[in-house]
Parts: structure tokens; sequence; C-alpha cells
């Protein structure tokens, strides 16, 4: 975790899913160095990688979210997609209470890629605010996706 990312500077709240018992939860990542817990089963919400995102919880998660979201519309057959992995693993590390970095899987939620015209995978989408700010389409390098975050602040 960075620095900047465990220190204050105002409120940055996301909604996710405990991914043990499944209770959405808004966390605030101003705080992630407190180690955030999920309300119902008081396990620990880890938010220092990407967190799966599904249909049912989506709009809720864009549109609650404080802070700058990259949603990863992957599948697991992709082999770009798995060269991504470590990239988007190493991004979520590092920004860590800057942004919420999401994976949907295109094959559990054809809905998700349907709704936001994914043609190819993996698809890369910023969102601010709930809207969609930026995308790429196909593996790149984590230069890259600096950029597109970067890009989208303005």
């Amino acid at each position: 975790m960075t620095a900047q990312a465990s220190s204050g500077g105002g409120s940055r709240r996301v909604t996710v899913r405990c991914p043990l018992c499944g209770r959405l939860n808004r966390v605030d990542l101003a705080r992630i160095g407190d180690r955030p817990s999920c309300g119902a089963c008081k396990r620990p919400i880890l938010l220092d990688r990407p967190v799966a995102v599904g249909q049912a919880e989506l709009d809720r998660v864009l549109g609650d979210a404080e802070v700058p979201i990259v949603m990863d519309v992957y599948a697991d057959w992709c082999g770009p997609c798995k060269v991504m992995a470590p990239v988007l693993d190493e991004f979520a590390r590092d920004r860590a209470g800057q942004l919420l970095v999401a994976k949907v899987d295109a094959d559990r939620n054809p809905a998700v890629a349907e709704r936001f015209g994914v043609r190819g995978i993996p698809t890369l989408i910023v969102f601010r605010n709930g809207r969609e700010v930026a995308r790429e389409t196909g593996a790149v390098p984590r230069a890259r996706l600096d950029q597109l975050v970067e890009s989208a602040a303005a």
C-alpha cells in the first residue's frame, strides 16, 4: 500500500460485495489502512486487488463510487485476459485507496457485456461518477493503464 493511500484526504467511499458472505458493504478507501471488514461476517474486505462484480450489484457499485472505477470485462478462457490479470493485480495494489479495480466475467454476466457494448475482451472501462469516461480493448501494458486513468481525470 502506498503512503498516499493510507493518508486521509477526505471520503472516498465505494460499495463492494463481501466475497465470503455476499453482503454489500460501504467502505471508505480513505481509511483502507484500518483494514475494512464485512459488516455481516466480519471477514476482511481486501481492496488492494481486483474485486469481482456481478450484474446484480453493478449499478450500485458504479453509482455509489466516490472514486474512479476501472472495470475489466474478461473471460477465464481468454489468453489476453490472462496476460492482463497480473498487470491489474499490481495496478490495484499500487492504487489501493485511490480507485477500485472491478472484474466482470463476461461469460457469467453477458448482459453487462451487452449493455456496455463490449465487442472484444479484455475490455477496460474507466468510470467516474457512474459514467464511462475512457475505454481500451485488448491487453495493454501497465503504462497505458496508468495513462488511461490519468487522461480520464480531466
